[in-house]
């Protein structure tokens, strides 16, 4: 099989658009609909014709061109089942454990509430990628609007069970922000400081740091590391190192200090 191609672009302040494309069929998925004019330029520029979109939640920097880009494609909207009524023109529900085909390509849907109560990522597993929405960022979470700090860390235990070369496209450039806050907790990480370190180098040049990997993730991510002593230390749980952390209290407590950062 040949690999999906993928293209990334900036749309609005921060986000990134991208379409997926499987070239053996032609179909082509654009992931969230950040800017509709910005995607059917993209769509122009690379000669691909959109049949899909893959929707992750309903706020309107990834649902919000949906159906002037269904207007212009009459593409098919795929979202999530949890929460259909908040996306606008979907037409194909789907929820935990279902796999579809892109393409040849298996898709596979994981739930991910916490940001959103109806939050999906779309996982390609013959590909190694995960579009992951705004459930995980490099270095960073997605602010706990709708869901518990316990879903939240539930969601990032799904994605956690993935291989660790696992290329994470998350949807906004936060990484340079979400790097200084993980230093401010877990200063004494020399994996972390060598890659705030290269962060601050790529945005420097205005270059992009999406995607990321899973197991950077793992190494530098502070919501995926509340088993951290130096984590839970900082912000107040925990420091003998012989006592039991609650996982999901110290990761609470980590996003909250997040939220005032």
């Amino acid at each position: 099989m040949i690999p999906i191609e993928i293209h990334m672009f900036p749309c609005l302040n921060d986000n990134y658009g991208f379409l997926v494309h499987d070239q053996e069929s032609g179909f082509t998925a654009a992931v969230d609909t950040p800017e509709a004019e910005t995607i059917l330029a993209e769509l122009s520029k690379k000669n691909w014709n959109l049949t899909h979109i893959f929707n992750t939640h309903h706020h309107a920097d990834h649902a919000g061109g949906n159906i002037a880009i269904k207007e212009a494609t009459e593409c098919l909207i795929i979202g999530p089942r949890a929460d259909a009524s908040r996306i606008p023109g979907i037409d194909k529900l789907v929820g935990d454990g279902d796999e579809f085909l892109l393409g040849g390509h298996p898709v596979r849907i994981f739930d991910t509430p916490g940001h959103t109560r109806g939050h999906i990522i779309y996982y390609l597993p013959e590909d190694g990628v995960a579009f992951v929405g705004d459930t995980l960022f490099a270095m960073g979470c997605g602010r706990l609007f709708e869901g518990t700090p316990a879903q939240m860390w539930n969601s990032l235990q799904k994605l956690t069970q993935l291989p660790d070369d696992t290329e994470i496209y998350c949807a906004h450039e936060y990484t340079q922000a979400n790097a200084r806050f993980a230093l401010s907790v877990e200063p004494g990480n020399q994996a972390l400081i060598d890659r705030a370190r290269e962060v601050d180098s790529l945005r420097a040049r205005n270059e992009p740091t999406v995607p990321t990997t899973l197991g950077l993730e793992k190494a530098t991510n502070p919501f995926l590391r509340p088993m951290s002593l130096e984590i839970s230390t900082n912000v107040g749980l925990g420091g003998s190192g012989t006592e039991e952390v609650d996982l999901v209290e110290v990761f609470a407590r980590t996003r909250a200090l997040k939220d005032s950062f």
